[in-house]
């Protein structure tokens, strides 16, 4: 197999979606692929062209204000990320999967703003992911997350896509 072609089983696990979802996605043409024999191969450069669904563009457009107020005060957000980050330590058992996104956050946080920024604007899956589990609630107003999700509900088709 070439070594830039994927099974279905790979790329469900690279976009954390079942392997029927990408079989799905091939057959509405949403996931370009090959077919080697009976089976569906699909390039790897395929993989950054998922579009990403509306609650991720929300939730995508939510941490870029978030990193408007990181580039402003670094250590106050990161701070207040840290703080979150030990309560709900306290919340989630050892070996759930939200602390093991916890713990994710927490080797971000400590390698400071950049790779924090980096982390907040990922449209990759995993980046996705994180955002649904982020450390950084309360860092927005309420006005400010308002503001955000009515322009998003104005926006019913965004055309933010993974490059």
């Amino acid at each position: 197999m070439a070594a830039n072609l994927l099974t279905t089983s790979q790329v469900a696990h690279e976009l954390g979606v079942s392997r029927q979802h990408v079989v799905n996605m091939c057959e509405r043409g949403e996931l370009a692929f090959v077919m080697v024999g009976s089976h569906r191969r699909i390039p790897q450069s395929a993989i950054g062209r998922v579009s990403l669904r509306p609650e991720q563009v929300r939730s995508l457009w939510l941490h870029r204000a978030v990193l408007g107020h990181l580039a402003v005060d670094p250590s106050g957000v990161l701070a207040h990320a840290q703080e979150n980050l030990e309560r709900w330590r306290g919340v989630h058992r050892a070996d759930s999967v939200a602390t093991r996104y916890l713990d994710r956050w927490q080797v971000i946080i400590e390698q400071g703003p950049e790779a924090t920024a980096v982390a907040l604007t990922d449209t990759s899956a995993e980046g996705c992911e994180m955002r649904v589990n982020s450390p950084f609630a309360g860092v927005l107003s309420t006005s400010e997350r308002k503001a955000i999700m009515e322009v998003n509900k104005l926006n019913k088709e965004p055309e933010t896509s993974v490059a």
